[in-house]
């Protein structure tokens, strides 16, 4: 990925007009020291004034400034040209692509440098975490730990800031942790896309039964289940007469082990960062906070929040994570019992992180270059973010559970997959074009006109792209990811999409650009009306 720097004119013209002013003050001051000696003669000017100088420039900023303030009236598109006349009018006239390009420079796109040291940070900050688990081990659930969870000793970074399509600012991270179960214990996980009586929003998740590992020494049944017993009272719930691996309790196992290593390395760590942990409970994974020293590097000084997610590895680079993502994690906390026999704290979600960028590095080895498919999934994350603009805090986290990044990076996978792989129409001039035919295609899904099914997940699934997959995740029903959400909230998800869409130039100029100009929000009577009705 080609790294480019760009003008910010915000920070260039003040530089300019002070820099001139201080070129000015510096030559009357050596002028008048030099013309106490050398008197001109009377009627002769002896230099520039200071005041036309100062006059000049201010002229100057006042004409630019106008210049701006009437190409961002009278752009195409405008309230007063009809800019609510057409799905597609936008990014006809040239103004709106040149609007459009100017927002994704100054607010959405991350400097290469700054996301570099953010990575980099975070990178040694968590392997000096996870080694000092894994030196520690486990407390043990009997005398040398031969039957406890342990880490793996490694990590894996997952999520958009590694993908190259993370926006704004890079202070936030999800990690993987593997752990490393006892050598007596394998798992058998199963998919409950087939369990027609739970909710669409369980039928995505994964249960994960204990059974005796491959022995040449042929033991019984009654014998592993007696050696293996401390391990299954810790860790295991009884579902349907069988002892499944909880990952509620998995989870809780797992943030009072971080706790203890991070007591471990809080003392060296002291001199780079101020590091501190936030359990999440039953419904989120622990986050760590690192904030920056007086002596950290001084050039990307951000407080940064890490997820750190508990993972069990089922294969090829497969993982089962607890607990599940939202809104299937809504549940746990309450530890539900579900129809079947089932438990909610027994439930996993799957993460396929390493296929899905293995499925992006295969579409850019066959993309045409210059592609803008990442800067197009980046623009549809800003567009949702000035949808929720204006909501009230429960509107706004519905909205934004309903369009999750991972739902709309899954919505550009299942566009490019469509095609096969992206040609010249989604060459870097076509970039409006390419961004109206995602909405236009996340519209439908939210209407039910098409189903946006995980991209790797089940028989429709890209395995071919993205190499071989386990047998229980080939084998897997196909998963809806808007399936948990009722019709209603799809529909009023659907309208706000296609108004923020049609209001989109109204917004990059409120909300983006030189001058940003902060809106007071609405009452919060007419907040809930808004979201109602589709408008921002």
């Amino acid at each position: 990925m080609s790294v480019h720097y760009t003008l910010n004119l915000r920070v260039f013209w003040p530089l300019v007009t002070g820099l001139c002013t201080a070129l000015v003050c510096l030559y009357h001051v050596l002028w008048g020291s030099w013309g106490a000696r050398a008197e001109p003669p009377d009627g002769v000017d002896g230099g520039f004034p200071l005041l036309k100088v100062a006059v000049l420039l201010l002229l100057s900023y006042v004409l630019l400034r106008c210049r701006h303030a009437v190409r961002q009236r009278f752009l195409p598109g405008s309230p007063r040209l009809g800019a609510h006349a057409a799905f597609s009018r936008h990014f006809r006239e040239p103004g709106l692509s040149i609007l459009l390009e100017s927002y994704y420079e100054h607010e959405v796109r991350l400097s290469p440098h700054v996301l570099g040291h953010s990575k980099a940070h975070v990178s040694r900050i968590v392997g000096e975490l996870v080694r000092a688990g894994r030196s520690r081990g486990s407390p043990g659930l009997i005398p040398g730990g031969a039957l406890a969870l342990a880490f793996r000793g490694d990590f894996i970074q997952v999520g958009s800031a590694y993908e190259q399509h993370k926006i704004r600012r890079p202070d936030s991270f999800d990690v993987l942790v593997p752990l490393r179960l006892p050598p007596l214990v394998a798992l058998d996980p199963r998919s409950l896309g087939e369990e027609l009586a739970l909710a669409p929003a369980f039928r995505g998740c994964f249960v994960c039964a204990l059974k005796a590992p491959p022995s040449p020494s042929g033991a019984s049944g009654a014998h592993w289940l007696r050696d293996c017993k401390p391990f299954a009272d810790g860790f295991c719930v009884d579902v349907r007469g069988r002892r499944h691996l909880s990952a509620a309790l998995v989870l809780r196992w797992f943030q009072s082990h971080l706790q203890r290593s991070l007591a471990t390395v809080r003392y060296s760590l002291e001199g780079r960062c101020r590091v501190t942990l936030t359990p999440g409970g039953l419904e989120q994974p622990p986050t760590l906070h690192i904030l920056p020293c007086r002596t950290d590097y001084g050039c990307c000084r951000l407080s940064m929040a890490v997820r750190l997610i508990p993972a069990v590895h089922l294969g090829d680079g497969v993982f089962l994570v607890a607990p599940p993502p939202p809104p299937l994690s809504s549940g746990l906390g309450l530890l539900l019992e579900l129809p079947g026999g089932l438990r909610s704290e027994a439930l996993w979600g799957v993460n396929t992180a390493r296929q899905e960028q293995k499925l992006l590095s295969w579409l850019q080895e066959r993309a045409a270059p210059g592609a803008c498919y990442l800067k197009c999934l980046q623009l549809l994350k800003a567009l949702r973010d000035l949808g929720a603009r204006g909501l009230d805090s429960a509107a706004a986290t519905q909205w934004g559970r309903i369009l999750s990044s991972y739902v709309l990076k899954t919505a550009l996978l299942a566009v490019l997959l469509r095609k096969g792989a992206p040609g010249q129409s989604w060459d870097e001039e076509h970039l409006g074009k390419c961004l109206e035919e995602l909405v236009q295609f996340l519209r439908d899904c939210l209407l039910r006109r098409h189903t946006l099914f995980h991209c790797v997940l089940g028989p429709g699934g890209a395995a071919a792209e993205v190499g071989p997959l386990p047998k229980v995740l080939r084998e897997a029903a196909p998963v809806d990811l808007l399936a948990a959400f009722d019709g209603h909230a799809r529909e009023l998800a659907a309208a706000r999409l296609l108004s923020t869409w049609q209001r989109l130039p109204q917004l990059l100029r409120a909300y983006g650009g030189p001058r940003y100009l902060a809106r007071c929000p609405p009452p919060r009577s007419q907040r809930a009306q808004g979201f109602l009705e589709g408008e921002p």
